[in-house]
């Protein structure tokens, strides 16, 4: 199907003509039809940069009543930048529709012209649930007749604790509307939504519920956490055109590492919750021009940031929670494009990949840190590359050439050349003359069966640990789960019936935990732990990686 073939009105499909769209995307194809024809409630999965805007807002343009001057469509976002972006892309979608007013209502900003926008006639509008509520608490936002009410990157929004604020919007709407909600993952609380306020809702799924898209390729680097920084500039070093997003789990570590790219001539800059909202505007516009080449920023920082195009994403650090890392590298590799999610890791982080390969279903390959020279060929042919398909204005350096040749002419044509690319060169070169490895853990995974690492633990009476080889397990419940180390020894004892098994490291996080046993007990533990449950959570053990 075409859009051509999609039954939109001739007004919609001019201004999408003028901007390149011809096929739809899966996600168009599957939900443009179904809103033109049906009123019945939709849950659209699929990735963010799949082109869910157009396949919501197409149709809603199409069916809205322009003569009617009363809000009839309902859209709500996470956060203020992708708020502004919908309400441009429906902008630039009814182009050519006359009549139809789409107003955008966001935080940080005053609400008095936003109000004056809704009064004067608007039928679509675009808005974070804590600025939309205040509205309809004040009674100027009027949504007892709306048509449609659109999620858009629902499981963010709940990941932002907007909960509360959707549950007192959803209860001012009327029972009879449409409600379409779209989102990346498909978390509890999602279905929960869906259960309460939508009615034989049809489920519309692109890829896989909860994994990551196909055409981004997932690299790890492992290094000694003092050489993440350098790592980092490697991996920029080796990517001369990254366009990317570097990711940090504190704000500090943010403008440090932005800080330390700046100083090194890196197009770098930070984006964190100390920005006010005009200087976070400046960062943001600056990256979207493509004039950062890095963007350094924290997870809720970067929420609602949309932007095409990237080549890289790099976890500086990775999340605690693996689905954390499958939105962060979802924003590469987007509509057709391919992208490459970077984490640097150090060697105790080797079960976090492993536990993101299951969600991601797809492995992640471990790359070896590049060296001086690797990274010096690699910019040297980047800057031939860049000389040879470089544009010439005739017109304005003609008048300076004499001048420049005369300067030169002592030089032969292999001299200019060495002098031309030292220009660039030599800082390169300079920098990297004695660069040190800095791959970690390689030496270790060769040596596996030499001396054990000395670690301290206790076993499930609570004794010593001895020296046995160990065998280090993945847990699938967490902190959140009310699961801590005691519980665990417990569950140990009462789930094997055995009482002097060998208990290394207990690490225990949110949503999952690794623990370290010893490996003669390891499937016993699997099959133990695999007939219970916990908080309703059916248990699951798996193999993490061995130890000895």
């Amino acid at each position: 199907m075409t859009f051509l073939e999609s039954g939109l009105e001739p007004n919609v499909l001019r201004a999408i003509e003028e901007l390149g769209f011809v096929t739809p995307t899966p996600i168009q194809a599957k939900t443009i039809p179904h809103l033109l024809s049906s009123d019945q409630d939709i849950v659209a999965l699929a990735q963010t940069g799949t082109g869910k805007t157009a396949a919501f807002g197409l149709p809603i343009i199409h069916l809205v009543h322009t003569e009617l001057k009363t809000v009839q469509a309902l859209i709500l976002c996470p956060t203020r930048e992708l708020c502004i972006q919908i309400a441009s892309d429906m902008a630039n979608f009814s182009k050519y529709v006359p009549g139809l007013d789409i107003v955008s209502v966001y935080g940080g900003a005053p609400i008095g012209p936003q109000i004056k926008s809704i009064k004067s006639g608007a039928q679509i509008v675009v808005g974070t649930p804590g600025r939309t509520l205040d509205l309809i608490n004040r009674g100027v936002l009027k949504v007892d007749i709306i048509q449609w009410v659109v999620f858009d990157e629902a499981d963010e929004m709940l990941n932002m604790g907007f909960k509360e604020d959707l549950d007192e919007i959803l209860k001012t709407t009327p029972p009879e509307k449409q409600t379409l909600l779209f989102s990346a993952t498909m978390p509890a609380e999602i279905s929960r939504i869906a259960k309460k306020y939508m009615t034989d809702a049809l489920e519309f799924s692109v890829g896989k519920k909860n994994a990551g898209a196909e055409n981004v390729i997932h690299e790890y680097y492992m290094v000694h956490a003092r050489d993440r920084y350098s790592a980092l500039k490697r991996i920029a070093d080796m990517n001369p055109k990254i366009y990317g997003i570097v990711f940090c789990r504190t704000r500090q570590e943010t403008k440090d590492v932005a800080d330390h790219l700046i100083n090194d001539g890196y197009n770098a800059d930070a984006l964190h919750g100390d920005l006010s909202q005009p200087q976070r505007d400046l960062v943001m516009n600056k990256f979207r021009q493509g004039h950062l080449h890095m963007l350094v920023a924290t997870d809720v920082a970067a929420r609602g940031l949309d932007v095409n195009d990237l080549t890289h994403v790099i976890n500086y650090n990775l999340p605690d929670d693996p689905e954390v890392y499958v939105h962060r590298s979802g924003r590469t590799g987007r509509a057709g494009k391919n992208g490459v999610s970077v984490s640097i890791i150090h060697t105790r982080e080797k079960g976090k990949i492993k536990q993101i390969e299951r969600i991601l279903n797809k492995q992640m390959e471990h790359k070896m840190v590049p060296g001086g020279r690797a990274i010096c060929e690699k910019q040297l042919f980047n800057l031939v590359d860049t000389v040879e398909n470089i544009t010439v204005d005739d017109q304005q350096i003609d008048k300076y050439l004499p001048v420049v040749y005369k300067k030169l002419e002592w030089l032969s044509r292999e001299d200019l050349i060495k002098r031309f690319l030292s220009v660039e060169f030599n800082r390169f070169l300079e920098y990297y003359k004695n660069a040190p490895d800095l791959n970690a853990g390689v030496k270790e995974e060769r040596s596996e069966g030499g001396k054990s690492e000395r670690r301290r633990g206790k076993s499930a009476k609570g004794g010593k640990r001895g020296n046995s080889n160990m065998s280090r397990l993945f847990l699938n419940v967490g902190s959140i789960d009310k699961l801590n180390p005691a519980k665990l020894i417990g569950m140990i004892n009462d789930f094997t019936q055995v009482r002097n098994i060998e208990i290394g490291e207990i690490d225990i996080k949110k949503k999952y935990a690794f623990f370290e046993v010893d490996s003669s007990y390891e499937s016993t533990i699997i099959k133990s732990f695999g007939r219970h449950s916990l908080k309703g959570r059916k248990l699951n053990v798996e193999v993490a990686q061995k130890i000895r």
